[in-house]
């Protein structure tokens, strides 16, 4: 009770304000791989867990102007042109952190990572004769195949069975007879708009087209815009050829 009693406190110095309720970030017009991730979230969440929060920056004339979320520390941040971005800094330095993503104008005085942001403009059909997909992956399979480093099994298989069930996220894998020779994720969809993740081939079976058919075939098979974060000088060839084009950068804050 005291802590929350001090995140009101908190609260009350800025223009940044908890959500109660979704339709109080439905005014956003603005579409990036953050808002896509918050929104997506958001969705599929709601306001009733004290683990997912939501926030909202509202100028003057109580324009949108910024949203936030932030899953057990882990902090997503999307803002248009007339957002206060300084505020914004401050406000996720004072809650507090594990991580915070969002583009690269965004400054924060923590350490961080930084790579490009692309998105699909094209769909592109690969074929890949010798294996078939499977939409309905089973998840713990998924998990070790991928190599989530850090993330424990049970934290990712809660968030993401959630997510699926809620369709805010699906999970495709590539399988030669029952062996999983890729992956792809999509780990948040919202509306028109999806981010790709958790792409990975098995060693022996890279450079055969696999990861292409792959990514190809989720992407075609999704009826919108396709977005994803990848690290800086690393498979953008690969990227490209599928149909998407980088449109900025991100950065990672921790």
């Amino acid at each position: 009770m005291k802590r929350e009693r001090c995140f009101a406190r908190c609260l009350r110095n800025y223009m940044i304000k908890q959500i109660e309720e979704i339709p109080e970030l439905s005014g956003y017009e603005k579409t990036d791989i953050y808002s896509v991730r918050i929104l997506s979230l958001l969705s599929a969440y709601g306001c009733k867990y004290s683990f997912a929060r939501f926030y909202k920056q509202i100028n003057g004339s109580g324009k949108l102007t910024s949203i936030i979320s932030s899953l057990d520390g882990s902090m997503t941040v999307s803002y248009n042109e007339s957002a206060d971005k300084n505020e914004i800094s401050d406000f996720a330095s004072v809650i507090g952190f594990s991580c915070l993503l969002c583009d690269e104008n965004l400054e924060n005085d923590s350490s961080y990572e930084s790579g490009e942001v692309m998105k699909s403009f094209r769909k592109i059909e690969i074929p890949c004769d010798f294996s078939q997909l499977d939409e309905y992956p089973d998840l713990l399979d998924m998990y070790n195949f991928i190599d989530y480093g850090e993330t424990d099994f049970k934290s990712w298989y809660t968030d993401i069975s959630y997510r699926i069930r809620h369709n805010a996220a699906k999970a495709f894998g590539l399988k030669n007879g029952n062996e999983i020779i890729s992956t792809a994720v999509l780990s948040s969809i919202y509306k028109n708009s999806a981010v790709l993740t958790g792409v990975r081939t098995k060693p022996e079976y890279r450079r055969k087209g696999c990861a292409s058919a792959l990514v190809s075939a989720v992407c075609c098979d999704f009826c919108g815009d396709v977005y994803l974060m990848r690290e800086s000088e690393k498979n953008e060839k690969f990227y490209k050829k599928l149909g998407f084009e980088n449109i900025g950068r991100w950065r990672m804050y921790k």
